[in-house]
């Protein structure tokens, strides 16, 4: 069935189509006046030529003024907050909102022979710029600067930091990253403030008669010019109008809205990739094999470097790993663990970290000087460069020659077995390639410490294990430490040596995977080892449950008054439709709120006024014979042998 579009309120259409003839009629007016008979005669003039060359020449000086002052300074109102910001960013809008006259009229008290800088040109440089033409290319920046600088600065605002921030970690300085990652991203934003400039600047009329005067070939521009011819010659001034119009149409259509678009730097994560990215780029993660063995001239750094961090502020914590350690950070949400990752990268102001890698301390050098590799949960692949390119960064970064940096990035991505999509962008990778890409990317730069901030997280579960293997096989040998932010257990297992437990920026937890897999220290650590956790207070038989609801008895108590968690395996957990009187020292009454399936058992979650929610773990046959079902009464049954107390 068609669906319907809603109508349009009247009150709102015919107020609408009355502002389209409003801004038409002029055109309209223009195209149906001109005589186009004698448009070339009156284009071909020697006065409409000369004004027309120089109204380039102002044009472009204008435009080329604009950039060199107005790039810098739109980064800056994006990019750096200082006191007075506001009335910077009034000052750029000032001339756009300014009689042009009256800018002229300011012009010349600024740089006329009697204004404030006026006579410090023309005594120290010999300069005056009122009634020549640099006065003109002067009045054209003061009006047309503002389209540039507010384009790209809402260009630079829309960019990811992100692209930025990794370049910095693979050694580029803040210029070299403005100048081969921040520029070339927003391209499209700088290409439509640059267009708006020129044509703004071309057709500058108020401030240049006011500031420049209007001296034939010195000042008189195209739009000066069809003042003069509409007192005189009214046909020849619509015609010189009329190709006024045509460039401004132009310039319009070109641009096509792009001053308003996003920055192609804002790219979409990659769980958003187009679903069929895999058979664009001829190779599908979920089938491909296993990546080769590391090739014997792949280039390695020999290097052994220890880790000691202590970090302060929002993040409080000491952290310290032997070389070729692999450490998983894991927490809730805002536990702190992507600012403990900013912190030693020196990129956020929420915590400070003194580091030490290697015995040298890092602490005083920028974010471009610590050998600190980040890879972002989305990888930030720079979108304008292939994958070759992006590996070469960091190498090129660091001073190596293209031809070098190209053969050393190409032997990475070999060895993470991607190198058959090297000439590729990102757009044409799949989640599981670009995240292959983006790890040879910071190993290229042989970092001496490499954080990873859920590198596997969006992908899916069978291209995420192709992923996990080769990140193993490369940490099996890297000679500094890992550090990897995660909210999979098995990655924790899998990946890690040592497991860093976060809760409100503070280390809850710091021990291998088997002591945390064994004794978590976390209710949410439990929860995501598929455990039961509840908080509470040991007492002489076991635990306290918080709000006194209930006491969990253990076999081997804790002190009492210690606070502590009781740890319950899901499986441990038994299912009774009355009431037992067996062995289970632990029974509850409950009600079934949800069955899940997962792999070839069900988890069942119950749900009581005398206990906290328990996830119970059972076979698909056990859960028919009991019929169980969504708000099935039950009873739940834990053996005091397998409840286990951990201090928290």
């Amino acid at each position: 069935m068609r669906r319907l579009a809603p109508r349009t309120p009247v009150a709102l259409a015919l107020p609408a189509l009355a502002a389209v003839a409003f801004l038409l009629l002029p055109l309209v007016g223009v195209l149906s006046r001109t005589s186009w008979g004698d448009v070339g005669a009156h284009l071909g003039t020697p006065e409409a030529v000369e004004a027309l060359k120089l109204s380039l020449v102002v044009s472009f000086w204008s435009l080329g003024l604009s950039l060199l002052l107005g790039v810098p300074l739109a980064w800056l109102l994006a990019r750096v907050s200082f006191p007075g910001k506001a009335l910077v960013r009034s000052l750029v809008l000032l001339p756009m909102v300014l009689p042009p006259t009256v800018g002229g009229v300011a012009l010349l008290l600024a740089f006329g022979r009697r204004g404030v800088l006026g006579p410090w040109l023309e005594d120290w440089f010999g300069v005056t710029l009122p009634f020549h033409t640099s006065g003109a290319v002067v009045a054209a920046t003061f009006v047309a600067m503002p389209f540039l600088v507010i384009t790209l600065e809402g260009a630079l605002a829309g960019l990811d930091r992100r692209y930025e921030e990794t370049a910095a970690s693979l050694g580029a300085s803040p210029f070299r990253v403005f100048r081969t990652v921040t520029l070339p991203i927003v391209a499209p934003g700088l290409v439509a403030g640059a267009a708006l400039t020129w044509a703004r600047a071309l057709g500058e009329f108020g401030a240049t008669i006011t500031f420049a005067g209007n001296l034939p070939g010195r000042t008189q521009t195209l739009p000066l010019q069809v003042y003069l011819l509409l007192q005189e010659q009214p046909e020849a001034a619509t015609s010189v109008s009329l190709l006024l119009l045509a460039v401004a149409m132009a310039v319009l259509v070109a641009l096509r809205g792009r001053w308003s678009a996003a920055p192609r730097g804002h790219a979409p994560a990659a769980t958003d990739r187009r679903p069929d990215a895999d058979a664009r780029t001829g190779a599908d993660d979920r089938t491909a094999p296993p990546p080769p063995e590391p090739a014997a001239d792949v280039p390695g750094d020999s290097g052994r470097w220890a880790l000691r961090a202590e970090v302060t502020g929002f993040a409080d914590l000491v952290l310290e790993a032997p070389p070729g350690t692999t450490v998983a950070v894991v927490g809730p949400n805002g536990a702190g663990k992507t600012t403990l990752l900013r912190a030693l990268l020196a990129l956020t102001d929420r915590a400070h970290a003194r580091l030490a890698l290697g015995g040298t301390d890092v602490t005083g050098l920028p974010p471009h000087r610590r050998a600190v590799a980040w890879v972002p949960q989305d990888g930030a692949l720079f979108p304008h460069l292939t994958a070759l390119a992006n590996t070469a960064y960091g190498p090129r970064a660091h001073g190596v020659s293209r031809g070098e940096a190209a053969k050393d990035a190409q032997r990475w991505l070999d060895r993470l077995g991607v190198g058959h999509l090297a000439h590729r962008r990102p757009a044409q990778l799949s989640g599981g390639q670009a995240q292959r890409v983006a790890l040879a990317r910071a190993l290229a730069t042989r970092p001496r410490l490499l954080l990873l901030d859920e590198p596997l997280a969006a992908l899916d579960q069978t291209t995420r294990g192709h992923v996990r293997h080769t990140l193993r096989r490369h940490l099996d040998g890297f000679g500094g430490v890992c550090l990897i932010v995660t909210h999979d257990p098995v990655e924790a297992v899998s990946l890690a040596d040592r497991v860093l437990v976060l809760e409100a920026g503070r280390a809850l937890q710091y021990a291998s995977p088997a002591e945390v897999t064994r004794h978590p220290r976390s209710p949410w650590v439990a929860r995501m080892l598929g455990r039961n956790a509840w908080p509470g207070t040991a007492t002489a038989d076991g635990l306290a449950a918080s709000g006194g609801t209930t006491t969990v008895v253990a076999a081997e108590p804790l002190p009492v008054g210690t606070d502590a968690l009781a740890i319950i395996a899901p499986e441990a957990v038994s299912l009774h439709r009355d009431r037992p009187t067996g062995s289970p020292r632990n029974v509850w009454p409950g009600t079934v709120r949800e069955i899940t399936a997962v792999g070839s058992r069900m988890r069942v979650l119950v749900t009581s006024d005398e206990a906290p929610d328990l996830v119970a773990e059972i076979t698909p046959a056990a859960a028919a014979d009991l019929g169980l079902a969504d708000g099935a009464a039950v009873f739940t049954g834990v053996k005091a042998t397998e409840v286990a107390l951990v201090p928290r």
